[in-house]
C-alpha cells in the first residue's frame, strides 16, 4: 500500500513508450482534472543518452575535475562494468515542468546532489538509486554547475588553531581580524541608550518629512515613524555612539549636521513598487535562485542589493499574506495519489518457450514470425540463453532480445548492464585503428542506444549501409551539351539546394533537336588523296633552273648563284606553306582555268 502511494516531493519513473527507458521525474504538484483524472506537474531529469555528444564531453570534463578535488574512490579503481554502469546512474537536473498523467507512473527512486565525501560506488549499490551534478537547459542546450550544492569537505572547513596558553601574546594580526563595533560595559545604562535611539527615530522621521521623495513614498506620519524604526536607523544610531565612546552630547551633534538630519535608508524604501512585484514573479517562478533572479528580471540590481531586499521582505505583511494564501492553496490540492501496480503485458514481450505465440499487442501474423526467429538467440547484455521471459529489443531488423532482468535494468537505467565492444575499446587506455569507419559508425550506434549484435562475425557486428551510384542516360548527357546556356552546370553545383528547371530544358532540348535534324550536314573539307597528289605531279613536273656559268676575272666581280624557284603559291609571314596550297587547291583552279 505504502509502494503505491505517491506524495509530492517523491522522485517516481514515468513511460511515455514500452520500448524507451522510463522517464525520471520530481513531482511537484497533484492536480485532479476536469474529468476525474489526476494530472502531475513534475520537474525533469535528463539522462545522459538524452543530451549531445558535446555536452557529454563536458560533463565527463566536470566530473574529472570533480574527482582531483575530491578524496574518495577514484574512478580509475573501478572496473569497466563498474564505470559503464555509474554513466546510467548520473542525471541532469532541469528547470522544465511538465505536466503528465499519474496513471502513468511506474515506481518510485531516490535522486540526491553528488555528495562529494561519498564514495562513488554507494550509488551503484542501492537499488533505483541516481545522483547529479550539473543542470541543462533544453531550450540553450547548455549544462551548469547546480548552484544548490552542498559544501562539505575539507575546503570549506575552517582552520582552528590551537588554544593560547594562559599568558602567552596573539601573533596573530589584528588588523585581519574582526573589528568591535559595540561594547556592553560601556559607561551608559540601558535607559540612556533607549533615550538616544528614540531621538534618532525621531531625527530619521523629521528626515523624511524634508525628503520629496520620502513624503511621496510615505504619505502619512505613520509610515514614515515606521520606516524611521527600521534596523538601518538603529544600527546608524549604535555606530555613531561607539565612535564617540559613548558621549551622548557629541552623537547627538553628530545626528544633526550643519547641511540637515541624516537620512538612512535602506533596500526596503529604496525600490520602488514595480520593482518589488518583479522580484515576487522571479522568486515564484527560480525560488532563491538570485542569479537567475538578477539576470532575467532585475539586471540593474547588484547580487548583494536582491539578497538584502529578500531578506527585508521577509519580515513584512506582504510576505506573511502569500504565505497563507499558498497554505490555503496547498490544503486545497491533493497531497498524495494511490496508483495500482501496473500488470499489463508489455508489447515487447515474446511469446514463451513452450512455442505458443503469444497474443502480444493483438499481432498474430508476421509478429509471430519475428518472435520464432529470435529463439536461440543470447541476451545482448548478459548473453545468457536462459530466461523465463524475454523482450524484444531494438530496431525490428536487427532481431536482438533482452532476459527479463536485462530489460528491467533497461527500463530504469537507460543502458545495458555489461559494456559493449565499442564501450570496451573507449575504457581501455590501448585503443586499435583497425578501421576508423566501423568504429566511427558504432560510437554513433552506442551514443544514441541502437543495439551492436554480438554474433561473433565480424560482418554482424556493424549495421552496413546500402550503396547506390546515379545511372545517367545517354538522352541527359546529349541535354547536357545541347543546352549549356540553360543548363549552366558550373552554376547548379554552386547552388545544390536550388532545384534546376528540367521543363525549361526539356523544351530547348526538343526545339534545338528538331533544328539539328532538318539542316543539312555540314562536310567539312579533307585533305586530297595521294594518289591526286601524284597525278599532278606527273602532269606538271619540275622545271630545273637555268644556272649561269661565267668565269672570273679580276675586274668583275664573281656573280651570284640565281636559284629559280618554282611560284607554287605565296608563302605566309614564317615562310610556311598555308593551308590552300598544302591541300592542293591553287593546283585545282589552275587546272579549271586552263
Amino acid at each position: 500500500m505504502a509502494a503505491n502511494m505517491y506524495r509530492v516531493g517523491d522522485y517516481v519513473y514515468f513511460e511515455n513508450s514500452s520500448s524507451n527507458p522510463y522517464l525520471i521525474r520530481r513531482i511537484e504538484e497533484l492536480n485532479k482534472t476536469a474529468n476525474g483524472n489526476v494530472e502531475a506537474k513534475v520537474v525533469c531529469f535528463y539522462r545522459r543518452r538524452d543530451i549531445s555528444n558535446s555536452l557529454i564531453m563536458l560533463a565527463d570534463k566536470h566530473a574529472k575535475e570533480v574527482e582531483e578535488e575530491s578524496e574518495t574512490t577514484n574512478e580509475a579503481d573501478l572496473t569497466d562494468k563498474q564505470k559503464h554502469q555509474l554513466k546510467h546512474r548520473e542525471l541532469f537536473l532541469s528547470r522544465q515542468y511538465e505536466s503528465l498523467p499519474a496513471t502513468h507512473i511506474r515506481g518510485k527512486c531516490s535522486v540526491a546532489l553528488l555528495n562529494e565525501t561519498e564514495s562513488v560506488l554507494s550509488y551503484l549499490d542501492k537499488e533505483d538509486t541516481f545522483f547529479y551534478s550539473l543542470v541543462y537547459d533544453p531550450s540553450l542546450k547548455t549544462l551548469l554547475a547546480d548552484k544548490g550544492e552542498i559544501r562539505v569537505g575539507p575546503r570549506y572547513q575552517a582552520d582552528v588553531p590551537d588554544m593560547l596558553v594562559e599568558g602567552e601574546l596573539d601573533d596573530r594580526e589584528q588588523a585581519k581580524l574582526e573589528v568591535k563595533v559595540w561594547d556592553p560595559d560601556s559607561p551608559l545604562t540601558d535607559r540612556q541608550i533607549d533615550q538616544f535611539l528614540v531621538v534618532a527615530r525621531a531625527v530619521g522621521t523629521f528626515a523624511r518629512a524634508l525628503d520629496c521623495s520620502s513624503s511621496v513614498r510615505q504619505p502619512s506620519l505613520h509610515m514614515s515613524a515606521a520606516a524611521a524604526s527600521r534596523d538601518i536607523t538603529l544600527f546608524h544610531a549604535m555606530d555613531t555612539l561607539h565612535k564617540h565612546n559613548y558621549d551622548l552630547s557629541s552623537a547627538i551633534s553628530v545626528l544633526v549636521p550643519l547641511g540637515g538630519p541624516v537620512l538612512c535608508r535602506d533596500e526596503m524604501e529604496e525600490w520602488s513598487a514595480s520593482e518589488a512585484s518583479l522580484f515576487e514573479e522571479a522568486l515564484e517562478k527560480y525560488g532563491k535562485d538570485f542569479n537567475d533572479i538578477r539576470q532575467d528580471f532585475l539586471p540593474w540590481k547588484s547580487l548583494t542589493s536582491i539578497i538584502e531586499y529578500y531578506y527585508m521582505w521577509k519580515t513584512t505583511d506582504r510576505y506573511v499574506q502569500q504565505k497563507r494564501l499558498k497554505a490555503a492553496e496547498a490544503e486545497s490540492k491533493l497531497k498524495q495519489v494511490y496508483i495500482p501496480t501496473y500488470n499489463k503485458p508489455n508489447p515487447n514481450q515474446l511469446s514463451s518457450n513452450s512455442g505458443k505465440p503469444g497474443a502480444v499487442n493483438g499481432a498474430m501474423g508476421a509478429s509471430y514470425q519475428a518472435q520464432t526467429s529470435l529463439i536461440g538467440r543470447a541476451c545482448e547484455s548478459c548473453y545468457a540463453t536462459q530466461s523465463h521471459q524475454w523482450y524484444s529489443w531494438g530496431p525490428p531488423n536487427m532481431q536482438c532480445r533482452l532476459c527479463a532482468s536485462c530489460w528491467i535494468y533497461w527500463k530504469k537505467y537507460g543502458g545495458l548492464k555489461m559494456p559493449t565492444q565499442t564501450e570496451e575499446e573507449k575504457l581501455s587506455p590501448c585503443q586499435t585503428t583497425e578501421d576508423p569507419r566501423i568504429r566511427t559508425h558504432m560510437s554513433r550506434q552506442a551514443t544514441q542506444g541502437t543495439p551492436v549484435r554480438n554474433t561473433g562475425s565480424p560482418k554482424s557486428a556493424v549495421k552496413t549501409r546500402q550503396a547506390f551510384f546515379l545511372h545517367t542516360t545517354c538522352l541527359t548527357k546529349l541535354a547536357r551539351q545541347v543546352c549549356k546556356n540553360t543548363l549552366r552546370l558550373r552554376q547548379a553545383a554552386r547552388r545544390p539546394f536550388v532545384p534546376i528547371n528540367c521543363a525549361a530544358i526539356r523544351a530547348e532540348y526538343a526545339d534545338r533537336h528538331c533544328e539539328i535534324v532538318g539542316s543539312p550536314l555540314k562536310i567539312k573539307s579533307t585533305r586530297k588523296p595521294l594518289s591526286c597528289i601524284i597525278g599532278y605531279l606527273e602532269i606538271h613536273p619540275a622545271m630545273k633552273p637555268n644556272v649561269v656559268r661565267s668565269m672570273p676575272s679580276l675586274q668583275t666581280p664573281a656573280a651570284k648563284r640565281m636559284l629559280a624557284t618554282p611560284n607554287h603559291s605565296s608563302r605566309s609571314i614564317l615562310g610556311k606553306r598555308n593551308y590552300s596550297h598544302h591541300n592542293g587547291l591553287e593546283e585545282r583552279s589552275c587546272c579549271i582555268s586552263d
